[in-house]
């Protein structure tokens, strides 16, 4: 099935939407706990449990959208659930909080090993929507592969440390961030690797 444009206001709500509102509902819950099967929850672990369907409809609406799921979202809906089911079977949110920590490990190793290989990994799962020569994708995968690293060690002193509020607060909004900011810097320093695709004259 080919790839379908979708409005990118929709897109960008479908992506974040989820985790927005698990930020909401954490900030109203929080100091809340809830019996369900006889058994207490705080209100972080009930906030995180509302977000594993709510990421699961999201994909399902781009997939229906867009005709495609990418193997991020893919890999990602697998770790929410995942780390939701432990979080909730456990009755433990320190497994909800290490899920960042293994999201952006994994990727750094990922990233690592193709490079061991002399490969980008990165431009396997890129090329399509970012035309670059190779060497622009060996520079832009090993930045992002540290990058990647730094935030899993990041998360993983966040969680230890401090507060699972600010935890909260910093994964929603701070982490993300980050990475887009990254992301743009490195898009502008790796301009002149960039392919522009011929104009098609008439």
């Amino acid at each position: 099935m080919a790839d379908r444009q979708i409005n990118p206001v929709v897109k960008q709500v479908l992506e974040l939407g989820p985790t927005v509102v698990f930020f909401v509902i954490y900030m109203w819950i929080k100091d809340e706990s809830f019996v369900l099967g006889g058994v207490a929850y705080s209100g972080f672990i009930v906030a995180a449990l509302v977000l594993v369907p709510l990421l699961l409809a999201a994909i399902a609406a781009l997939w229906w959208l867009t005709g495609s799921i990418s193997r991020m979202q893919i890999f990602v809906a697998f770790m929410v659930i995942f780390f939701g089911g432990l979080t909730a079977w456990f009755n433990d949110e320190r497994f909800f909080k290490m899920k960042t920590t293994i999201v952006w490990g994994s990727l750094a190793v990922l990233l690592g090993i193709g490079l061991l290989r002399g490969k980008s990994f990165l431009q396997y799962v890129m090329a399509e929507v970012l035309p670059m020569k190779p060497e622009g994708w060996m520079i832009l995968t090993r930045r992002t592969a540290i990058m990647f690293a730094l935030m899993a060690i990041a998360n993983e002193v966040i969680w230890r440390t401090q507060s699972t509020e600010l935890w909260v607060k910093l994964e929603t909004f701070a982490l993300p961030a980050a990475l887009f900011v990254f992301l743009m810097v490195n898009f502008t320093l790796l301009q002149p690797y960039f392919i522009e695709e011929p104009s098609d004259k008439s």
